[in-house]
């Protein structure tokens, strides 16, 4: 079991927090995922004939990321929120990438419904988990980099578990370590907001599609809550 926990001055800061966390167990990654091609073909589909594009700067559920960003002193145009980017990415090139099924879910509903999404592999966390203020003493390795050691910058809000760093900048970019693969068998998928009085609901709606596209492909799908309400959560 693994247990998030989120940090008191972290939910002073941004108290209209919501983080939806999916757990799937028994995940089966080598086999295809229809429902989730189907979704990454619709949403091509979709900004192609242009009757739907990816939220931009402009919209307040990315503005308010850009924000945030801004507080603990990162330049939100120059290191992007994971959903900000991932958009850009999709509207510059009309294709969303094709990673393995369980990341391409989570880009999925991603990118349709405007939040920041990741995912850990839980086999490869060690202890715990925080969302917290960097010290400046962590390293992070970045994913697809996995001989690189950064140090986040003191007072930067980090994913971190005992072996160290798992996300910086909140939710820009995964850690090497726990990167989930085709293989991956106990993944936790995370789904993020600031503004919980307004995106509430639309998080629970973006986190039971993703349980949706995981249920067929794995032993068991469950849904759970964290933020200034329920700032501790086991997995």
């Amino acid at each position: 079991m693994t247990t998030f926990r989120i940090a008191p001055d972290v939910t002073d800061a941004f108290p209209d927090t919501l983080i939806a966390l999916v757990t799937a167990t028994g995940l089966r990654g080598r086999e295809p995922w229809p429902d989730t091609a189907a979704a990454l073909e619709g949403l091509e589909r979709g900004l192609a004939d242009g009757v739907w594009q990816p939220a931009d700067e402009a919209d307040p559920r990315i503005e308010a990321w850009h924000t945030a960003y801004r507080s603990f002193g990162t330049n939100p145009r120059r290191v992007r929120p994971s959903v900000d980017a991932l958009g850009r990415r999709f509207a510059k090139r009309g294709a969303l990438p094709r990673i393995n099924p369980a990341v391409d879910s989570y880009n999925a509903v991603s990118v349709r419904h405007g939040l920041p999404a990741g995912a850990f592999d839980l086999d490869r966390v060690t202890g715990d988990i925080g969302i917290r203020y960097a010290d400046g003493s962590e390293d992070f390795t970045p994913l697809g980099e996995p001989e690189a050691v950064e140090n986040p910058k003191p007072g930067e809000i980090v994913y971190a578990d005992a072996g160290g760093v798992l996300t910086r900048h909140w939710n820009h970019r995964d850690a090497h370590r726990t990167r989930v693969t085709e293989d991956s068998d106990r993944v936790v998928f995370v789904l993020e907001t600031l503004r919980a009085t307004h995106d509430g609901d639309l998080v629970g709606v973006a986190a039971q599609e993703l349980r949706g596209l995981l249920a067929p492909h794995c032993e068991q799908a469950d849904v759970r809550y964290l933020g200034p309400t329920d700032p501790k959560v086991t997995v």
